[in-house]
């Protein structure tokens, strides 16, 4: 048998390791979603990954800590207010689907709360803009796509007497309904993925099977 001090010594050094290696990944890809539009669908898709992945390997706490150092790297490159937006969403997204998956919980679960996770980091985004460009902005947007479907609707003559509160409603449902769906993918990617890495997440539920064809092995 192996020194105990020595094995614990190298299993910090690891965790060490992966913590600065995974959380520099997230800050890298952070920074690529702000200043490369052109691929901002697959950095956004694969920004909870690092985080939620060192937490499988290591916990929660090493998990919390890659979320820091992201933070602190972020300021330091991209300043005391779009550094930290990181952790709205993808941030709390990672360290929830971490949590569900290392605890090996039901699909239905993390996708349901992951997805409400995303829909109020685009609120808590929208409202650290409005702050800084002193205007709130979803007014401003909600009350712009209002007037366009009351011009489309005219030019189509039609009558949609859409109020604005109704638009607002509908905008926050797309939201949402964009987040199911991105927060569904992660699910996919991380399991085809996460299990060539020895991390394998939770089984999906029967009726998700489809989606996860292939074999991840």
């Amino acid at each position: 048998m192996g020194d105990p001090s020595r094995q614990l010594n190298r299993r910090q050094a690891r965790q060490l390791m992966d913590t600065a290696y995974l959380a520099a990944a997230t800050a890298l890809l952070w920074v690529a979603l702000y200043y490369l539009p052109v691929g901002s669908p697959l950095f956004r898709l694969a920004l909870p990954l690092p985080l939620a992945l060192l937490q499988l390997r290591h916990g929660w706490r090493c998990a919390v800590e890659g979320l820091v150092v992201t933070a602190l790297l972020l300021v330091a490159l991209m300043g005391p207010i779009r550094g930290p937006l990181v952790i709205f969403p993808y941030g709390s997204l990672a360290l929830w689907l971490g949590w569900c998956w290392r605890r090996r919980a039901s699909w239905w679960l993390s996708w349901s709360v992951g997805s409400l996770i995303g829909l109020a980091g685009f609120l808590v985004r929208v409202l650290v803009l409005s702050v800084m460009v002193g205007e709130n902005l979803w007014v401003v947007i909600t009350s712009a796509a209002a007037g366009l479907l009351e011009k489309v609707a005219g030019a189509l003559g039609l009558a949609t007497g859409l109020e604005l509160a109704q638009v607002q409603l509908g905008a926050l449902a797309l939201v949402w309904v964009q987040n199911l769906i991105v927060v569904l993918v992660l699910h996919v990617v991380a399991y085809w993925i996460f299990a060539r890495l020895q991390a394998p997440i939770s089984e999906p539920p029967e009726s998700l099977r489809a989606l996860v064809a292939l074999d991840p092995l």
